[in-house]
């Protein structure tokens, strides 16, 4: 069994913004529990910003890109050594695993986080992953670590995410409303946009919104995805061992993609240009049979990018069809546009339709 758990902002931090020891203390517990039952848990943990804010008082006004990257360069230090102590006490070591965005653009780089984070569960050593905040600024960033979290279930090939926030999960109206309750189970098919607030969370980047469009992402790929109330007492042991308890799981796909294409179907953020291809090529893509986009179906190449890099696929009216894993550069490609019998731009394999 091997989960990712993502604790938010809000699940680790106080209302002045100071970090929660108690549950922090509570969940560290509760993943140790899980460890010793041989789970391999990587465990995806907001709040470096949050813990260095209530740490540090900056000496002037700060522009936000500044404020962001002295806040997580103190708190992440004070965060992961919490984290090490409390594992300590459990007889559990946990490890460093700080990302950016760029790190999934590249095959090279994807495969060799994944093969740290490989070795370290193989010697019975929790990850603890958060985004490089110091480095990540702007189109760097991730949405926010739900986005991340997705990705690293998705790498690690888990069984579930766990997504932990300070709601018991998605709600079928306001939350704040009597009327409201926790949705229990979302299929790939059913669509609770009308439900969901698009606010975000009072210390993270993310909200509801961003939780969802990432369970669905990954919940295709055959993953269980778990929005739970991280607040609530001895909510991972619960969720494994008792079916009923509150919270809105998402029913995984009983026929995933492959590994491949799981890492191109989260990849959309990382394109690095636009193939657009013509109304026969599209309707060839969505026909019965599987098939590659060939170059006599291109009609032109935008962008800048290497042979294996991430590319968006358009149709002829400009809208974004899928995303794939290019066989050519774009110079390379756009000398070949609308040619017959060469290899293809993007092989089927390495294709992800919306």
């Amino acid at each position: 069994m091997r989960i990712a758990v993502k604790i938010g902002s809000n699940v680790l931090t106080r209302v002045d913004g100071s970090l929660d020891i108690t549950r922090m203390s509570a969940l560290a517990d509760q993943i140790a529990g899980l460890h010793k039952r041989g789970v391999d848990v990587v465990v995806v943990s907001s709040g470096a910003v949050a813990s260095g804010r209530s740490e540090i008082k900056a000496a002037k006004r700060l522009d936000p890109v500044s404020a962001r990257q002295l806040y997580s360069a103190v708190g992440q230090a004070k965060l992961i050594n919490r984290y090490y102590e409390l594992f300590r006490e459990h007889d559990i070591r946990c490890g460093q695993v700080l990302t950016t965005k760029e790190n999934f653009s590249s095959r090279t780089h994807y495969l060799n986080q994944k093969h740290c984070m490989e070795v370290m569960l193989e010697n019975r050593v929790i990850p603890i992953v958060n985004e490089n905040d110091t480095t990540s600024v702007t189109e760097l960033m991730f949405t926010d670590n739900d986005e991340l979290s997705g990705l690293i279930a998705s790498m690690l090939r888990m069984n579930a995410l766990i997504i932990l926030s300070n709601v018991d999960g998605v709600y079928s109206g306001d939350p704040a409303e009597a009327a409201s309750s926790v949705i229990p189970e979302i299929g790939r098919e059913e669509d609770v946009s009308g439900y969901v607030r698009t606010g975000r969370s009072a210390f993270g980047r993310g909200g509801m919104l961003t939780k969802c469009s990432i369970a669905r992402k990954v919940a295709a790929e055959g993953i269980a995805v778990i929005i739970a109330n991280g607040r609530r007492e001895n909510i991972l042991i619960d969720l494994m061992d008792d079916p009923s308890v509150v919270c809105t799981r998402f029913r995984p796909s009983e026929k995933p993609v492959s590994n491949v294409k799981k890492r191109i179907a989260h990849s959309e953020g990382f394109a690095k240009g636009e193939v657009h291809i013509n109304k026969g090529a599209v309707e060839a893509l969505h026909g019965p049979k599987a098939v590659s986009i060939l170059m006599v179906g291109v009609t032109r190449i935008e962008g800048d990018f290497e042979k294996d890099d991430i590319v968006r696929i358009m149709d002829d009216a400009g809208v974004q069809i899928g995303v794939g894993c290019t066989g050519y550069d774009s110079r390379e490609a756009a000398g070949l546009v609308g040619r017959r019998d060469m290899k293809p731009l993007v092989h089927y394999d390495h294709l992800y339709l919306d």
